[in-house]
């Protein structure tokens, strides 16, 4: 596993940033890799702890921390990493937290009341907002000011998001039925550049095919950011969880390491690219 001693991380707020070098625009973002619920939000669930295990079998995206530390040892200019230290399933700080979430249709809002299987994870009339403000919004503005940060560095900032997703559609997913390839590169229409997209296919060329948008769309930019500023761009990569380790949520195969290297080499070609 990677390095964390170097990690920023208060214990208020349990997300970890990774210092990379000074002069890297890069921005490492991974959000859904962890496991841990505090006892205090775990009362809150409505499974027992076995049917917990299977949710987070299928909903954590299983070693893209380790996935991203080793991208980031093997780049030439050392990206920074930004990484979630709870399991979405305390708060998912990629969601939009109002209306604007797709997704609250499946009940999988900022804060899920349903299971990737559309069974009760909250009881219903369960107030999300205290675990908005406990843990969402902290993590949110450490983001931008991380983005802040490195805006102020280089001029730019490059934010990858770091994804993995099962070879079967779950129940949960709203566009399950299009392509599965073996990395699905997610966009957005303001802070995706053609470079940026086309930097990526060609880093992961060798890891059996590329698709875009398809079966998820989109990448995370934080809200201050979203729509407004040209020097922050973003892409989301989403890695099919059989080329790397067993499903549900099993261990690591040998595919993690082809498929770091060629997160280092989108790394170095982002690095190398002139603002």
């Amino acid at each position: 596993m990677p390095d964390t001693s170097s990690a920023t991380r208060s214990p208020a707020a349990p997300f970890r940033l990774h210092p990379g070098a000074a002069d890297s625009p890069v921005l490492l973002h991974v959000p859904h890799s962890a496991r841990e619920i505090p006892a205090e939000v775990r009362s809150g669930l409505v499974p027992d702890d076995a049917a917990l295990g299977r949710e987070l079998d299928h909903i954590t995206d299983a070693h893209t921390e380790e996935i991203a530390g080793l991208a980031a040892a093997a780049a030439g200019l050392a990206p920074w990493r930004f990484v979630n230290g709870l399991s979405r399933l305390v708060v998912d700080p990629e969601r939009f937290p109002d209306e604007r979430e797709e997704m609250l249709a499946s009940g999988m809002g900022a804060v899920y009341t349903r299971t990737t299987h559309g069974e009760e994870l909250r009881p219903a009339g369960f107030d999300g907002r205290p675990l908005i403000e406990r843990y969402f919004e902290p993590y949110a503005r450490a983001m931008t000011e991380a983005v802040d940060d490195r805006l102020a560095a280089t001029g730019r900032a490059v934010l990858v998001d770091v994804h993995s997703y099962p070879s079967r559609a779950l129940p949960y997913e709203l566009h399950g039925a299009g392509p599965r390839p073996p990395v699905c590169l997610g966009t957005d229409p303001f802070h995706t550049p053609a470079w940026l997209l086309e930097a990526a296919r060609e880093a992961f060329a060798g890891c059996g095919g590329t698709g875009v948008d398809s079966p998820f769309a989109g990448t995370y930019v934080p809200l201050r950011h979203y729509g407004r500023d040209p020097r922050v761009t973003a892409l989301m990569v989403e890695i099919r969880r059989d080329l790397y380790m067993t499903e549900p949520g099993g261990p690591a195969g040998p595919g993690l390491d082809a498929l770091a290297d060629a997160l280092a080499e989108l790394v170095n070609r982002v690095s190398a690219r002139e603002p």
